[in-house]
């Protein structure tokens, strides 16, 4: 075994907590800003749309994809459902539930580092480097998490935009 393995199998149960108490972390209680809820909506959708664009000759890929964006876009309507809404005199807060955004959050991670694995473990044999398109297990993680985040975003997009609706028929 090599210095560079052993370096690994330490440093990525390292990385899994960092990421996972970052994760943790961002699950708090939070001030509600439109241009955040905007800006989550646009990364999270492209974060879906984008490997479908390039996904049309690959069938198994695209609807792995859609069936990971269609169980975010559900899990996102359930996390909105758990999340503790505020409306204070110093301005708008939710508050998620934090396990399932960690959880969601915890499936891309841990797919990616197996891609990580993967790639590190093919060098030196002549089996090509996977792409994050090749699988359609990681399709459906990202599509699972894109969607959840995007579907999230727009829900307390439209929980503002009610708010501003009530203000003004008041």
């Amino acid at each position: 075994m090599s210095i560079t393995t052993l370096a690994l199998i330490i440093l990525i149960p390292v990385l899994v907590w960092r990421i996972y108490s970052r994760l943790k972390s961002q699950m708090t209680r939070q001030r509600s800003i439109m241009s955040r809820h905007y800006t989550g909506l646009l990364v999270f959708g492209a974060l879906v749309l984008v490997p479908a664009a390039s996904l049309l000759d690959r069938p198994y890929g695209l609807v792995a994809l859609a069936g990971g964006a269609v169980m975010g876009v559900l899990l996102g309507r359930y996390g909105l459902r758990r999340t503790r809404f505020e409306d204070t005199d110093e301005g708008y807060y939710f508050t998620p539930d934090r396990r399932l955004g960690v959880l969601v959050g915890m499936v891309l991670v841990a797919r990616i580092i197996y891609l990580g694995i993967e790639i590190y473990m093919n060098q030196g044999s002549n089996l090509p480097n996977p792409r994050i398109t090749d699988s359609p297990v990681t399709m459906y993680c990202l599509g699972l998490t894109g969607a959840y985040f995007a579907a999230y975003s727009f829900g307390l997009m439209r929980w503002r935009q009610q708010k501003r609706r009530a203000i003004g028929t008041m």
